[in-house]
């Protein structure tokens, strides 16, 4: 292995290499290679070719004497041996090394400088580099708490399954032995934002920092809120705020000091994007920002609503490109946190005060919903369950971030809130989507303290605390069965979802006893 390393070190310093480029340098790059075009506003538009999204059925850890006591292996971690690993880095090094020209950079990962991760990219394409270094922290430190990564990205290198031990041609393979991230078979960019993260995730709990997949916002009083959600729950949305600072849009640390970002930069869904809706986010979309599997029309305008690549088409730019963020990107400890589901079925209230105990379940739960269309197969909305709202990103046992986080919640007497941005009235298909303008003000009164002390009511079914009045909502809106025009049809939608719940609640066998009870009442 170590004839490896040093290959990659005599790759990294070979005449080839093209190291540390500029924005612009990166971009005219980009196009003289033929990798993408700029759009009317500047921005570099690329395709990511086959692959749309990450590939998480091609993920591997690697089975070390660091990873093999502490990874949570399963169908997310799945485990391959240090020789196969071995082998298919020799194997890729020396076809990168028959390139003409390759992309070295030097990034990080945490704005905290105590926790800061030094990255190192060795990209094929000069598109992969300019992700990495508007996505990452723009800054190399010697001086960090851990000791460097260096991520290697083919995509055009093709694994043999029966030789090199992966599921298909497509890897992703992550190594914390030897501190390197293998990838190729693939083209999309998220996979070298996403392998960060989840080495982010196995290194900041050892030192006593909770790793979180969330967004973040300040005010100018410096409390701070939290926004978990998977994708489609407008976590991008609402924590662009105009009244508030942008900390981070996706991945976060909270240490014995407060919250920071891990990323320099943010990688929002663009689909159906205006300025009317996201201002903030259309307007960082300009030269220096890349945009994935996007549409343009003959101008090179982009057309957010044409899905005929994808329905995941992806913006990605430095956090500076919007006008009111947190530079550097920390704050102090929470004062909120939201919890975003869209629940397709209709039956989950609009927002909802947790306790300590019903937070950490529905964190560990990490609800929200498919909707038909958004996959093959996908005929009906069904229930999808992602722990700690990022399971594909999470080494460790789910338990041990829950732990953290309720611990965290109860020291610094944070609120917490479930805020469902999906259906009401009715299921997908029969009610309606829940304004946005709706969503906005229970958060606002959220995060800005107006809902501690208000009257509740508890649901009956979800055993969750209802705001009776919300300014700004209409007050039938917030309990949910008053919005249906059959109440009992409603009961049980409601008690068919909670059913869900406590049937996926079942593998979390190291969950506290007041933990588990704080679930669904199910009779």
């Amino acid at each position: 292995m170590a004839t490896t390393l040093l290959k990659i070190e005599e790759l990294i310093n070979g005449a080839d290499m093209l190291r540390n480029l500029t924005v612009p340098e990166l971009v005219e790059e980009a196009i003289q290679n033929g990798e993408g075009v700029l759009t009317k506003d500047g921005a570099l538009s690329v395709s990511t070719g086959a692959f749309t999204g990450r590939s998480p059925k091609d993920k591997f850890v690697v089975q070390d004497e660091v990873s093999n006591n502490l990874v949570d292996w399963g169908k997310v971690n799945q485990p391959i041996a240090e020789e196969k690993f071995t082998a298919l880095l020799d194997k890729v090094v020396d076809h990168l090394e028959k390139k003409d020209k390759l992309y070295y950079l030097e990034a990080s990962a945490g704005a905290d400088k105590h926790y800061n991760l030094p990255v190192r990219a060795i990209t094929e394409y000069a598109w992969h580099s300019l992700f990495a270094k508007q996505l990452f922290l723009r800054d190399w430190s010697t001086n960090s708490a851990f000791d460097p990564f260096t991520v290697i990205y083919a995509p055009s290198y093709k694994a043999d399954p029966a030789v090199d031990g992966t599921n298909s041609e497509t890897f992703i393979l992550v190594s914390f032995a030897k501190r390197t991230i293998l990838i190729g078979g693939t083209e999309y960019g998220g996979e070298i934002k996403k392998s960060i993260f989840s080495v982010m995730n196995f290194l900041l709990p050892e030192q006593n920092v909770l790793s979180m997949h969330c967004s973040a916002n300040v005010n100018d009083a410096n409390e701070t809120a939290l926004f978990f959600g998977l994708s489609g729950t407008g976590k991008t949305t609402l924590s662009a705020d105009p009244e508030r600072h942008l900390i981070g849009d996706d991945e976060h640390g909270w240490s014995p000091d407060g919250v920071f970002n891990i990323e320099g930069g943010c990688y929002a869904k663009t689909i159906n994007l205006s300025r009317e809706n996201e201002p903030e986010i259309y307007d960082a979309i300009r030269f220096g920002s890349l945009i994935e599997n996007v549409v343009l029309n003959d101008d090179r305008t982009p057309d957010y609503k044409n899905i005929s690549f994808t329905e995941n088409t992806r913006a990605a730019y430095p956090i500076e490109f919007i006008d009111n963020a947190m530079l550097p990107s920390r704050a102090g400890h929470p004062n909120t946190i939201v919890f975003l589901t869209a629940d397709a079925y209709g039956v989950l209230p609009p927002i909802s005060k947790l306790t300590k105990e019903q937070a950490m379940y529905h964190f560990l739960s990490g609800y929200t919903s498919k909707l038909a269309g958004t996959e093959r197969g996908v005929t009906e909305p069904q229930a999808t369950f992602s722990t700690c709202f990022g399971s594909p990103f999470l080494p460790l046992a789910p338990e041990r971030y829950a732990d953290m986080l309720g611990k965290l919640i109860e020291e610094h007497d944070v609120d917490v809130y479930l805020v469902n941005t999906g259906w009401t009235g009715g299921a997908y298909g029969e009610g309606s989507r829940m304004k946005l303008a709706y969503t906005r003000a229970m958060v606002n009164a959220a995060v800005n303290g107006q809902l501690r002390d208000v009257e509740t009511t508890k649901h009956d079914i979800f055993n969750v605390e209802m705001p009776v009045a919300i300014e700004g909502v209409p007050s039938d809106v917030l309990n949910p069965r008053d919005t249906w025009s059959d109440p009992a049809r409603y009961d049980v939608e409601a008690k068919a979802l909670a059913m869900k719940f406590k049937e996926n609640f079942k593998r979390f066998t190291k969950a506290n006893e007041s933990v588990i009870a704080a679930g669904p009442l199910v009779i």
